[in-house]
């Protein structure tokens, strides 16, 4: 699903109530509406999405680190320092060869904060929410992901109790790399499970 889909549904009326009260404020001359969108730049592509990437990029060369991510991952992700509202109860979900995992919240938009930032604008879309579950191999196809039919994919539900963060495979070519270029390597939605991470610079 790409993130210029475009939805016929009308927007929740918390949403509209959002904009109208940005629209007042940008009008007033309160606020400046390239401060409001850097501000939400910032927390969905920037803070959140980079502290996940450093806990992946942990988990990829220290299997020790990747073990106590998977036992128990609010405790480990603490460990880096991570943790606050909405991220009370983190499970960490690794994929392989075998299998694939992608997270979803079909009631609202649970999502793991402090590793994530804000949920992005599709993850909370309805369409997203209703299809990934009933056809997940095709959503990820929309987002330019192929998941062969003997992967096992797994589609995990989000709750106000447990929220879930994917360790992506690891891309080849990047043994030897340190933990700060492989984050770089980290994007936002192979953290959904919605991406592979990106290859490094030349790689296949």
């Amino acid at each position: 699903m790409g993130h210029n889909h475009k939805h016929s549904a009308p927007l929740p009326e918390t949403v509209l109530r959002v904009k109208s009260l940005e629209s007042l404020l940008v009008e007033k001359g309160l606020v400046k509406s390239e401060a409001l969108d850097a501000l939400v730049d910032r927390y969905e592509n920037k803070v959140g999405p980079r502290n996940g990437a450093q806990v992946i990029a942990r988990a990829w060369n220290d299997p020790d680190y990747k073990s106590r991510l998977l036992k128990d991952g609010s405790a480990a992700i603490s460990e880096m320092g991570y943790s606050g509202a909405q991220g009370e109860e983190i499970v960490a979900l690794e994929n392989t060869d075998k299998v694939h995992n992608v997270v979803v919240c079909t009631l609202c938009s649970c999502y793991p904060w402090p590793v994530l930032g804000l949920p992005p604008v599709w993850y909370k879309s309805a369409p997203y929410r209703s299809r990934v579950v009933r056809e997940p191999r095709a959503v990820l196809e929309e987002f330019g992901t192929t998941v062969p039919d003997e992967v096992e994919l797994r589609v995990w539900d989000s709750t106000a109790e447990t929220r879930y963060l994917v360790i992506p495979q690891r891309p080849e070519g990047t043994e030897g790399m340190d933990e700060a270029a492989l984050a770089d390597l980290v994007n936002r939605d192979s953290m959904i499970g919605v991406r592979k991470a990106d290859t490094p610079a030349g790689g296949a």
